[in-house]
């Protein structure tokens, strides 16, 4: 097969090309702003034409939460509409679409793990336009898989582990809140699943829709806790409430996934979120390593 990769600069994009080697016989084709402007009709379908791309894994995204607050036209133009002419794309040539959501399209005063069949009700700035973005590909994408996702991390990239990481070190004591709740995803648990389940692509009809986040729960205050100590980084983490920690977007308070229908269709079996938070730590460490 032919796989075309949007946004490969990111994390995700990162850790899918990092395994490659592992799915021989197949082409990548890995592209971010510089190769394609997935915002430009005119690109894409030339693109398309050019390369006949049988898979596309859509990772591009605009992800600066409360940034969005202050550019919403932005964050609508890249989680929406490029995702509309993407779908549009793919429908237009044949091609399977693979699209990157978010546990932000609830709202998060839910306490029972949502499926699938929850009504989204996203908002923030962000938060809406990755939603208007899956709305998107299921008026326009021929078939398609919506794989919506959380709190993702990686050895690539600036995220959570590797600010808790940083600031741990240099300060000894960090505040972190406690009353949200979520579940820790290491992305490249992510792109295994995705580089795995295109042995199934000929299955898939229409529009499939999936939760998928390392097993167990967890709030950023755990998260911290497991960083600071898998790491062995003298540092107290205190825990804070939301409401001491004000940010320009509001965060879901509970975002915890059911993601039966992802491990049935695929035949899953997800890592628990520390056991796959030891295996990055160890990759950063490593690749730091290698850096001195």
């Amino acid at each position: 097969m032919k796989i075309l990769v949007t946004g490969s600069n990111g994390q995700l994009g990162n850790e899918l090309r990092s395994l490659v080697q592992d799915y021989p016989g197949n082409t990548f084709i890995f592209t971010d702003i510089e190769e394609l402007d997935i915002t430009r009709a005119d690109k894409v379908n030339d693109f398309f034409k050019l390369n006949h791309p049988d898979v596309l894994i859509n990772c591009a995204a605009y992800t600066a939460v409360d940034k969005a607050e202050k550019e919403p036209d932005m964050a609508m133009l890249i989680n929406a509409k490029a995702t509309g002419i993407l779908a549009n794309a793919c429908n237009l040539h044949g091609t399977v679409l693979y699209h990157i959501s978010t546990d932000y399209v609830f709202d998060g005063k839910g306490f029972i793990p949502y499926t699938e069949e929850d009504k989204p009700d996203p908002v923030s700035v962000y938060a809406k336009s990755k939603y208007f973005g899956e709305l998107e590909i299921m008026q326009l994408a021929g078939r398609a898989v919506i794989i919506r996702t959380s709190w993702l991390y990686s050895e690539f990239g600036n995220n959570f582990v590797k600010t808790i990481l940083k600031y741990g070190r240099e300060r000894g004591i960090l505040n972190v809140i406690y009353d949200q709740i979520g579940a820790p995803t290491y992305a490249k648990d992510l792109a295994r699943v995705i580089l795995g389940s295109l042995s199934n692509v000929n299955t898939i009809n229409g529009v499939e829709l999936f939760h998928f986040a390392n097993e167990g729960v967890a709030s950023w205050f755990d998260f911290a806790k497991a960083i600071v100590e898998m790491a062995g980084i003298d540092c107290r983490i205190n825990a804070i409430e939301t409401k001491d920690y004000p940010l320009p977007a509001v965060r879901p308070n509970y975002s915890v996934f059911n993601k039966s229908r992802i491990k049935q269709r695929f035949d899953l079996e997800i890592p628990y979120w520390r056991d796959s938070l030891r295996e990055c730590l160890k990759r950063i460490s490593s690749s730091s390593a290698d850096k001195e």
